[in-house]
């Protein structure tokens, strides 16, 4: 039977702590607590999707069960590590908070934990999205948290920190995992696409980590499915055309519309997307984005830019951004997005060249303390000219 096509995500997944792209604070504190054998019993895996929560807690589980003793560069031959990073080793328990989020399932889980390994030296339970558990399954779970068997490891991961209970983050190492940058996801596509003999152009994957929002696995997800379109041979024309998008060229042109207060070109630009169908809020997001880019720009040159075509201040682009970002949800969810998204920016080139209340204020504030000022030099001006 011929084996079953495995995406690329699941073959490219992280082997070794070296291969963790994105996560360098993690690989290191995880590789010296190792080292020096300062192992705790519980770690929380906080952030976004795709960054690398369950793959770091795969790694540190082989790494604590490598032959000879927890080593920070395990055997990847071993039968203990690829049983590990196959899911298949009896120690090594991954659990859906999800579907097992019962108080009756979190017993039993304690239950269990009082049974040595085994194959390996620690019995390490995953529990992914952990913020799932209902209270009384983390209230289940509390003192086995606080003073585990010695031979038992928690490693929890979850998308959403701020739903799982202050006494279970206070028992636990707590990481923080940041969206991976957009240069560093174009790096490794390009890796990938070498090694897969796949002919791509950098804007599309420039596009595709653009899409990506700071997540490997989706980056990955795309390419996957990129090829299947294109073949071998992807240009950055199919990208946008898959999923929507609009070329950094094209968004440039519109911020550079907005900022010049030209109605008639704004209403053209929407037209051409609807009748291409572009992803008019991801459209929204690139402008905001080139925007920010033109605010840095500003702030850099003491307060003024041309970026955006005309001559704007740091003032100007931060009321562009705000009337953008406002319109965010219209344009999501409201009935009409072609109509919502045209409002939007209209709205947006005409905040972007008001003034605000309060500088208009110290403006004429200014300039009366000035005519004052005149108008009190005025006389002995008059009394010099009279004596002379």
């Amino acid at each position: 039977m011929e084996k079953a096509y495995q995406v690329i995500a699941r073959r490219w997944r992280p082997k070794q702590f070296s291969e963790l792209v994105g996560q360098d604070h993690i690989v290191r504190t995880l590789s010296n607590a190792i080292e020096t054998k300062r192992i705790a019993h519980a770690y929380l895996f906080v952030g976004p999707r795709g960054t690398g929560k369950t793959s770091t807690a795969r790694l540190f589980a082989k790494a604590l069960n490598a032959e000879g003793g927890p080593s920070a560069t395990p055997d990847n031959e071993s039968d203990t590590s690829r049983a590990i990073m196959d899911g298949s080793c009896m120690d090594v328990i991954e659990i859906d908070g999800a579907s097992n989020n019962s108080v009756e399932q979190v017993r039993s889980l304690r239950e269990e934990c009082q049974f040595a390994p085994a194959q390996c030296t620690y019995k390490i339970y995953i529990i992914d999205e952990v913020h799932m558990l209902s209270t009384a399954a983390f209230n289940a779970l509390l003192k086995t948290l606080e003073e585990p068997p010695e031979h038992v490891k928690f490693f929890f991961a979850t998308t959403e920190a701020h739903k799982v209970l202050a006494t279970i983050v206070s028992r636990c190492q707590r990481f923080e995992f940041r969206p991976i940058s957009d240069e560093v996801i174009t790096e490794k596509l390009t890796e990938i696409c070498q090694a897969e003999a796949i002919q791509v152009e950098p804007p599309a994957l420039a596009s595709i980590a653009r899409l990506a929002n700071g997540g490997m696995r989706d980056a990955q997800s795309i390419l996957d499915q990129m090829i299947s379109f294109c073949g071998s041979d992807i240009k950055e024309s199919d990208v946008l055309d898959v999923y929507g998008l609009v070329s950094d060229e094209r968004i440039a042109q519109l911020a550079q519309a907005i900022a010049g207060l030209d109605f008639a070109k704004i209403i053209e630009a929407v037209d051409a997307f609807a009748s291409e169908g572009r992803d008019l809020y991801r459209i929204l997001v690139d402008l905001q984005a080139h925007a920010r880019k033109a605010l840095l720009d500003a702030i850099a040159k003491g307060g003024n830019t041309e970026q955006l075509g005309c001559a704007m201040t740091t003032e100007s682009i931060m009321r562009m951004l705000d009337a953008l970002h406002r319109g965010e949800a219209s344009v999501q969810r409201g009935l009409s997005e072609k109509v919502n998204f045209e409002v939007v920016l209209l709205k947006a080139a005409e905040e972007s060249r008001s003034r605000a209340i309060d500088t208009l204020i110290k403006q004429v504030a200014a300039a009366g303390d000035a005519v004052q000022t005149s108008a009190a030099s005025a006389p002995e001006d008059d009394a010099e000219v009279k004596k002379n």
